[in-house]
């Protein structure tokens, strides 16, 4: 197995307009980790996803979708203790997307180390984790210390959910992971959540975490692109142009990219090339996995626009 990634996925509805006046809605699957797990598996990775569904008909969805995609569900089962996450997305004003959330005692909020730590044996070349793990609640959150502490090489996507939880919490539980830490993916404005208090500017923060261990620490800059960092270069690129649809799910993407190229042994450049590339096919689809590229579909965007593929 080349990544195991754990965490919640969720029955996702889809708005035509905004909610309160009814209308139609599309059925779907969403959740970080198994974004990021489906982004791998289209590129030709053999990658696990490891979590609690409900036992009802959206967790049969959630299953049914990504074993579809070819994710390995050996370690996913369905609990009963809870039902199946849900998350409604409204596409309010122009692109601006607003998420309503109602996962509080869902099956995934018991996620614990005894659902996780079996699907880290024998070890997966890489572990990727999120911020939005934690925020579910003590068991996961505790999950999430024990499958870091495994030794695996781990890549945290900060990933901040301001609706989960609050800013100061995020830090005081991301914070003590970054010693065990490989790479770690953040928004500009994210990286103070996992970087030490003491260091106040980008500079600084990503100093700090490549000092305290971190091998390469990854800025993503939306439609500016990303700059990656490692203790003997730093690499910036710019993001890929196209018609903005969705951006939801494009930083799932991005990692889904990145990940995909550290596992082909590809450059700091090479690697950062293709998670602007596959981030950029999300921001170009609706959906929060749905476009994502297969790996013969990676040059698709060097057509000129326009373009007809015979």
């Amino acid at each position: 197995m080349s990544v195991l990634t754990f965490g919640e996925t969720m029955a996702a509805l889809r708005a035509d307009g905004p909610i309160r006046l009814g209308g139609g809605m599309r059925l779907s699957v969403a959740g970080a980790e198994s974004n990021v797990a489906i982004g791998l598996a289209r590129l030709g990775h053999r990658v696990r996803w490891a979590g609690l569904v409900g036992d009802d008909e959206t967790g049969e969805l959630v299953l049914r979708t990504l074993r579809a995609e070819g994710v390995d569900l050996t370690h996913a089962r369905a609990d009963r203790r809870g039902p199946t996450g849900l998350v409604l997305f409204e596409r309010r004003v122009g692109e601006l997307t607003r998420v309503i959330y109602h996962r509080a005692g869902s099956a995934a909020s018991f996620l614990s180390p005894g659902d996780v730590l079996p699907a880290l044996d024998p070890a997966p070349a890489l572990l990727h984790v999120t911020g939005v793990t934690p925020a579910l609640g003590p068991g996961p959150a505790e999950a999430v210390r024990a499958a870091v502490a495994s030794g695996v090489p781990v890549c945290l996507d900060v990933n901040h959910r301001a609706r989960l939880w609050d800013r100061a919490t995020a830090a005081a539980t991301l914070r003590p992971l970054a010693s065990a830490l490989t790479v770690v993916v953040a928004s500009d404005d994210e990286l103070d959540l996992v970087a030490p208090a003491a260091a106040t500017t980008e500079r600084d923060r990503v100093a700090a975490l490549l000092d305290a261990g971190v091998r390469e620490v990854v800025v993503k800059r939306g439609a500016d692109g990303a700059t990656g960092h490692t203790a003997t270069e730093t690499v910036d690129v710019p993001a890929r142009r196209v018609r903005v649809a969705d951006v939801v799910g494009a930083g799932d993407a991005f990692v889904a990219g990145y990940l995909s190229g550290m596992l082909d042994d590809l450059d700091l450049s090479g690697r950062l090339e293709r998670a602007v590339t596959v981030g950029a096919f999300a921001v170009a689809s609706t959906g929060d996995w749905e476009g994502l590229p297969t790996r013969s579909e990676l040059g698709l965007l060097d057509s000129l626009p326009g373009s007809v593929i015979r």
